[in-house]
This record gives structure tokens, sequence and C-alpha cells, in this order.
């Protein structure tokens, strides 16, 4: 029988210099720790020692506690050189272990990480044996270790492949955290910028595997996936390394002559261990953008994508573990359950995008904690038109706002058009023939346009189809192909109020229009309803355009035109994506037109520009969320501004102590109020009474 066991300094030699201490992982696995910082660990049969255990082999060493058991663990080891597949070697741990690995900043779900080596027994009358100690660096090598405890039956690793997170491990991982954090391994800029320039990295090396990802979770045509998202994410990564240094500096801040002679800061100070909740409408982008602004912060951050667009969700996994500093920078996959116990943890903020009822069960578990929260949510967007617009630019902004947008499954899409009842059939057929004219004859082909996500959000939208209060306003589309997970666009006209398609975030590609008698009617019809993420206005009134802005209450706005408060942040900062996106255009054979040196715009309809100004903030109001992020935005959402005041020992006034007389008072309330005449009064004795 093969064992490993402990051994004493004088029986092994040293080992390699770059090896590791197992005791390192967070000081819970029991043994000898010697004078040079390495626990040894021994390698025999019936009681004699082996040192040709070959380097090549790397063994995973788990360590699997049963709470209720706590017995041995038992470790079947396969290599193809010395040992023979079948011979086990026991590891026998009878004391209390933690469902860990042995293995530095690293829990089971993140496999196999470093190999071991070896280091050889002096020749003595005790026991030979061959110390095991983990390198610091080294590829990953092909094993297999079958890992077995008397009650619980776990499952083969392999190379490559991770074990799921584990809901248990959730406290461990956010300790980990943060002792990375306290340790200060996030703060620096130069681990910042590092950090960074991985993600940068990422996506420039991976591109074709993000692409290939939301396609399989969304079909996303391969332009409005860079578009929207790789795009996207290269021009926050850039704008951060270009302005983190900047963004960094402490804010000067002005003080009174009460506590003069005095000088002030504002500092930005990382939180801790922050998350990060995504969805899966633009599984990359919404989960890559604010982790950009959490590291940029000086954050460590835990990233949990959508169950739902699971390719992106797993790729995403594979790219940080690849990229990205492990020790403080994680993506925990799973679904309810794993989100749940992240949730239970005590986090120094979460950051969570998706719908306002499960944004209610965040909140909820974040007060426990007091833990600040920002939620990106959405909500009912509407668009007013009103009837002395350009109708073609209108329109093709609106279908570009709508579902070129995702198919409409976005936060910021369309969800509903207001209009006047005598301007309602000139939009109608503008907005059929802009349809065709993108999407062809059969919008169910085309392949510029996603599908629904997943079958449980196809059948969410045929209820809202088949409802019988709306079934008959159908004025265009309706087709539906539920093996594509398709439903084409859809146009309504006048539908009930209190139909679920006017009560609920439609979030698809079915649009109702609304009409009024006159359109400034359509300000107390937005007003009635829950605030948006975001309000559109089409108009060339200046009157109705100053009333809209000032009347409506919304998280963003945008007049004539759509979405494109977002792209203010997204493409603010290098020209190489409008060569890019002319490359895209070409190949896509769309008939494109440069028709400003900062403007694409293409038959597709995306309108990309190339702001010059300063960045505009992402976020909602009311129920359609709190807090907001984007460029500088997201650096302060992840940052606590710190007020320092400093003072020297000069010009420490006895009027401020004990004991209180009128004079002093008098003196007291002319240095509060400022007043330099009030102050040299006071001091003299006189008043201004």
């Amino acid at each position: 029988m093969a064992s490993f066991g402990r051994c004493n300094k004088d029986e092994v030699d040293a080992p390699d210099s770059d090896a590791e201490d197992v005791h390192g992982v967070d000081g819970d696995v029991d043994g000898d720790v010697h004078d040079d910082g390495y626990e040894k660990i021994m390698w025999e049969r019936d009681g004699v020692g082996y040192k040709s255990m070959p380097m090549s082999l790397a063994i995973l060493v788990s360590l699997y506690f049963d709470a209720k058991v706590g017995n041995y663990l038992y470790a079947g080891v396969l290599d193809d050189k010395t040992l023979s597949p079948g011979w086990p070697a026991v590891a026998m741990f009878p004391y209390t272990l933690p469902l860990v690995t042995v293995l530095r900043s690293s829990v089971v779900d993140y496999g196999v990480r470093r190999s071991f080596t070896g280091c050889y027994p002096k020749k003595n009358n005790q026991k030979h044996g061959a110390a095991l100690s983990f390198p610091r660096s080294g590829p990953i090598r092909k094993s297999l270790c079958i890992c077995l405890s008397s009650s619980v039956a776990l499952p083969v690793l392999t190379e490559g492949k991770k074990q799921p997170f584990d809901a248990g491990e959730a406290p461990l991982l956010v300790k980990e955290l943060n002792e990375s954090f306290r340790a200060g391994r996030t703060r620096s800029y130069e681990w910042r910028v590092s950090q960074l320039k991985g993600i940068e990295k990422m996506v420039e090396e991976r591109e074709k595997d993000i692409s290939e990802a939301l396609y399989k979770d969304l079909s996303k045509p391969e332009f409005e996936a860079f578009v929207s998202e790789i795009a996207a994410v290269k021009s926050s990564c850039n704008e951060a390394l270009k302005e983190l240094k900047q963004w960094m500096k402490p804010e000067k801040a002005k003080t009174s002559t009460t506590a003069y002679p005095s000088s002030a800061e504002i500092v930005y100070e990382p939180l801790g261990a922050v998350l990060v909740i995504s969805t899966w409408n633009y599984p990359f982008l919404l989960s890559i953008d604010p982790v950009i602004g959490a590291i940029a912060a000086g954050n460590a951050v835990v990233l949990k994508p959508s169950e739902i667009a699971p390719a992106t969700s797993s790729l995403l996994s594979k790219l940080f573990e690849e990229y990205l500093d492990s020790s403080a920078v994680r993506v925990v996959e799973g679904a309810v359950p794993e989100t749940a116990a992240l949730l239970e943890q005590k986090w120094d903020k979460i950051f969570y995008t998706g719908s306002p009822r499960v944004g209610r069960i965040v909140m909820t578990a974040a007060a426990k904690h007091l833990t600040p929260v920002v939620l990106e949510l959405g909500g009912k967007c509407p668009v007013v038109v009103d009837s002395d617009v350009d109708l073609q630019v209108t329109v093709r902004r609106i279908i570009a706002g709508k579902w070129q947008l995702n198919n409409g499954q976005a936060c910021i899409s369309v969800d509903y058009i207001i209009t006047t009842k005598d301007f309602a059939p000139k939009l109608i057929n503008a907005l059929r023939n802009g349809i065709e004219e993108f999407f062809g004859a059969d919008p169910m082909e085309s392949k510029y346009i996603s599908r629904i996500v997943s079958s449980n959000h196809f059948s969410r939208l045929e209820r809202l189809l088949d409802e019988y209060k709306v079934f008959n306003k159908i004025v265009f589309g309706g087709q539906r192909n539920k093996k594509k997970l398709k439903i084409s666009p859809t146009i309504f006209l006048d539908v009930p109020e209190d139909s679920q398609l006017m009560q609920e975030e439609i979030f698809g590609p079915l649009l109702p229009i609304i009409t009024v008698e006159n359109v400034k009617d359509s300000i107390d019809l937005i007003n009635s309803k829950p605030k948006p993420l975001v309000a559109y206005l089409f108009t060339n009134n200046q009157k109705l355009r100053n009333d809209f802005v000032q009347n409506v209450s919304s998280g963003g706005m945008v007049i004539n035109d759509t979405v494109l408060h977002v792209c203010i942040h997204l493409f603010h900062n290098t020209h190489i994506y409008k060569i890019r996106l002319v490359k895209f255009c070409i190949m896509c054979s769309l008939r494109c037109r440069l028709s400003h040196i900062s403007q694409i715009d293409c038959k597709l309809g995306f309108q990309i520009l190339q702001v010059t100004v300063s960045n505009l903030p992402f976020g909602g109001v009311g129920e359609s969320g709190m807090g907001s992020y984007h460029g500088k935005h997201s650096f302060d959402a992840f940052s606590h501004k710190k007020a320092v005041l400093y003072r020297s020992f000069s010009g420490d006034s006895p009027v401020r102590y004990p004991p209180y007389t009128p004079a002093n008072k008098k003196l007291m309330g002319a240095v509060m109020n400022g007043g330099i005449f009030d102050i040299i009064l006071a001091l003299m004795g006189w008043s201004r009474d």
C-alpha cells in the first residue's frame, strides 16, 4: 500500500527553490511547516521510500471533508510511467479538513492549477521518502484523479474541465478576495493597468470565440456582436487605461475660514470585494463593462454571468482564468442556488443588471449587510413622434432602437410609440416599408435579426401576442416559429392600457402604438407610468422639446434619435472603430455612406458617433434602477469618495474651547458666517447690531 504522510526536515533534502508551501492556502491544512517554509509530504510504499516518482506527474490533491463521517480520503492516481492504473494511493487525514484543494489561492472549482515537483531523501537508516511541493508556475499536466470518501461520490476531474461552483464555497471565496484586497494587491496603479490590459488582450485575441458564443446564445449577427459588445468593451477598456491616472488623483476641495489654516481633498478609495451580477441580452458587454469599472477603482471582484446565455458564461469563466489575476478577479457560473449563495455573503457593493423583480430580491439581500447597490433595471421606454419630423430618418432610427437592438431584447429598446391619431397611419406605413427594406419581405428568414433567447421567453412573448385584448390589434407582423425561437417584428395599434402588453416591459419584437389627440398629451401619459430607463422624442418643435426635457422623468433621454446616449460612452475613444465598421458593412454587402467625419450611416441602421464631449452617465431612476455607470461614472460607482482635511498645529484659536463667553460666541458666529468685516468687529468687541 502506498501512502502520503508527513516527514521531518532531517529526513529529506530541501525542495526546489521555486516550490511553494501548501500551508499557504488558508492556514487550515495541518502538517509540519519547517524553517524553509515548506510542508513535506512523503511518498512511500510498504516502508520503502520512492525517489523515482516522475516530475511530470500532476496530482490534484483535493481535501474533501464529510462533516458527518469525517474519515479518511482515498485518492486513486493514474500515471503512465512509475505507477500503473488501479494502484491506489491512500492519503490519510483523520482530522477535520475544509472543502478546498491544497492549491494556492484556489478552491475545488478552479481545478488543477499547479503540478508537483519532487525532492529526494537523504540516505540514512530512517525511512526513505520523497517530498512533494507545489511549484509557483508550470503547465497543467495531463492527469486523472478520482477522489472518493466513504459517503460522498465525487466526479472525475480531467484537464481543462472545471467542477461546478459549490454554493457552500461562497464564504471561502469572499474570504479569499477580502484577503487579497486587505493585502493591498488590487490598490496599486500598476495592478489595475495590468488587469485592464489583460481584458484588452483577451478581447483582441479571442474576438472570434466571443462572436461565436454570442451567436450560440442569441443568434446575434456578427456585425451586431462587434458593434454592440466587442468594440464597446474595447472602447471602455481603452478609456480606462487612458484616463485611469487622472481618475485616481485626489480632487482638491475648498475649505472655509472656520478651519483656517487648512487644505482639503477628496480621495477616491476602493470599496473592497464587490459582486457583479450580469444579464443575458448583452452577456459579454454587460458582464465586462462593470468589471472594468470595478478593477479600475481597485477592487477585488466576482462576476456572476447569466446562466440563460450559457455559451458566453462558460467562455467568460475560461477567459478570466486565463487572462486575469484569479486571486482578485473571479467568475462564478451557476443559476439561482449559486446566485442566492453569493447574495448571502457580505459584499462591499453589489452591481446588478436585470429585471425589477430580481432587483428587489438583490436589494433585500443587500439590506441585510447594509451593502450599497447599483441596480440597472429597465422599464417601458416610450418614443413620442411628432407630425413635423423627417419621417424616413425617424423610422430608420426607431427600427435601429427596436429590432436591430437584439430584436427588442434590450433595456433601452423602444417599448411603445405615442403619436397623434392623424399621423399614425403614415408612421405605420413607413415602419412597414422600413422593416421590409432592412430585413426583407420575410423577416423570419433574415440573418440580420436575433432570435428570442430561450423557450421560456418565447412563451412569455406568445402570451402577450395572444392576449384576447390585443390579438386583433395587430397591423403588421405576428409570425412566429417556436422551433427556431423567432418572432417577426410586430406592430399593434391602440391596444388597451390595461393589457399586459402595456403593463409590463415587452423585451422583445412587439411594438404597440398608442394614439393621442395632441402630441403634448404624451407627457401626461408617460408620467402616469413608472419612470422609464430612457425616453425618446422626435420633433422639430423647440417648445415641445423643452417641455419634454423639463417634465418627463427618466433615467436618460434622447431627442431625435434612439440609443445614442449609450454610444457616447461606448465609442468615445478611438477612430479605429469607424474603419472597422466600414469593413463590416462591406463584408455584409451593405450600402454605406460616410455622412460626416465622426458618423457612419449604414443600411443596417447603426449610427455610431465618435463623440468628443464628456461621457454621459447611464442609469435608471425609480423602477428603472438606481446608480449609474459608464466611463468615469463606472470608476465612481465602485469608489468611496473619502473626505480628507489637513491642518497644522498653528492657528489654534481658544474661542472654540470653554469657558464659553458672550465675546467668544460673537466671534465664533462671525467666523462661521465667513465675513471678514464681521470678524474684525467681533475682535474689537463690536457688532453690526
